[in-house]
């Protein structure tokens, strides 16, 4: 290959002249030959050079690193080199990606539910229930908790508190249908479940308050109904009524 000129290798290598002159200046990459008028030539040797210096600049190395580097081998040690440095930068930034894309799967599956999207998580029976609720506690300090916590739930939170809340509704079905009364040990502590539950996501719950949501299993005939046949098993809504009330009074509350 022909040596090339400043100009011409800085055209080839996507570089500044000034570039050049620099690695130039400071001896990390010098012309091996001069022109009959003066002017520095590359040749493929030292294009070999330049080729690995710009590698070595594209992993952020510095200078006089790369001097170094370019010193202490031949160039099957450099490309050896080059190879495991880009390896480690990929492996580096696939791990970025993957922490950028489970952040935005997070983003994009938290955005606020719609009405619509809890009737497909939780069944038409929500409206009722929500109904319900608001008209009993929709001016108390709790109902207004709840809505402030909830307003920024996404489909990632109900899909736990939906799961959250199944476990608890089985636990106190399992103990029902085991013949348990409702102030054993199993269902009491299904029940302080449901409690701690209810904390957690919506508002403070003490024992005291949490007869009250007891007590809504009961109000309604037609929740009582579609409760228990949800289940299978008449009787379960008074069963966790009076799960609830026995777990307060194991509080003293």
């Amino acid at each position: 290959m022909d040596e090339l000129t400043v100009g011409e290798v800085a055209k080839r290598f996507g570089i500044t002249v000034r570039t050049l002159h620099h690695y130039d200046e400071i001896g990390l990459l010098t012309a091996s030959k001069r022109a009959a008028s003066g002017y520095r030539l590359y040749t493929s040797e030292d294009l070999t050079r330049l080729s690995q210096i710009i590698v070595y600049r594209r992993l952020e190395l510095p200078l006089d690193e790369i001097a170094t580097l370019l010193d202490e081998g031949d160039v099957v040690s450099h490309l050896i080199r080059q190879r495991e440095r880009v390896m480690a930068r990929f492996d580096e930034m696939k791990s970025l990606i993957d922490a950028i894309d489970h952040a935005l799967d997070k983003a994009m599956s938290n955005t606020p539910m719609t009405d619509d999207d809890m009737r497909e998580l939780f069944g038409d029976g929500f409206d009722d229930y929500q109904a319900e609720a608001e008209q009993k506690w929709g001016e108390t300090a709790e109902w207004k908790e709840s809505k402030r916590r909830t307003k920024s739930y996404g489909k990632q939170e109900w899909v736990q508190i939906k799961s959250e809340g199944e476990a608890v509704e089985k636990a106190l079905a399992d103990a029902f249908r085991a013949g348990l009364p409702a102030d054993s040990p199993q269902a009491m502590d299904a029940a302080e479940k449901h409690r701690l539950h209810v904390n957690r996501w919506f508002y403070d719950c003490p024992p005291a308050f949490h007869r009250n949501l007891g007590d809504m299993y009961v109000s309604d005939p037609r929740y009582v109904a579609t409760y228990d046949e949800s289940f299978g098993l008449p009787g379960l809504a008074a069963f966790c009524r009076d799960a609830i009330h026995a777990n307060a009074d194991r509080h003293g509350d």
